[in-house]
């Protein structure tokens, strides 16, 4: 008899990038259920609104039968138990992301021992890649269709020449 595993990748997805694409389809490849939710965290000032990384990241997960998007506020293990997850998906992309990670996933399995977190690492072109550096190329009118999905580049390119 086998499990029905559901997994939770959280993050603030401002914007959602291909970096975090990967990491969703190698956990849609291994979950039976993967939940990218996103974090509501009021000490981020986000570039973008709640709504608005809620589209993109709808548009970028489409393609995933066993894939949704949700957000939360609070307790990322709360959230996880309230949607019966016992995974929780953290990407590593160096050995800086490591330390921080690492304390996260000790306290998240200190508040909730039945969750396990588990590290993805992407796709090595992807390993330099996040949010604040796709946004800084995007406010400088850089090219940056090789690292987000269309809509995600024409809402930057909306942001930056508004």
């Amino acid at each position: 008899m086998s499990k029905n595993i559901t997994a939770i990748y959280p993050g603030t997805f401002d914007p959602i990038t291909l970096g975090h694409i990967d990491i969703i389809n190698r956990a849609a490849n291994i979950f039976d259920n993967v939940i990218v939710t996103l974090a509501v965290n009021t000490a981020k000032k986000p570039l973008f609104t709640l709504d608005e990384r809620l589209e993109m990241m709808h548009d970028a997960v489409d393609r995933f039968e066993n894939v949704w998007v949700a957000h939360f506020d609070g307790l990322l293990v709360d959230f996880a138990r309230s949607n019966n997850a016992c995974v929780i998906i953290r990407g590593l992309r160096a050995i800086s992301d490591f330390e921080y990670e690492f304390q996260m996933a000790l306290m998240n399995k200190k508040l909730a021992g039945e969750i396990t977190t588990v590290f993805l690492m992407p796709n090595e072109k992807y390993t330099y890649l996040n949010s604040t550096i796709v946004k800084s190329v995007a406010k400088f009118h850089g090219n940056i269709d090789a690292f987000v999905t269309k809509l995600v580049a024409a809402k930057l390119h909306q942001k930056f020449t508004a």
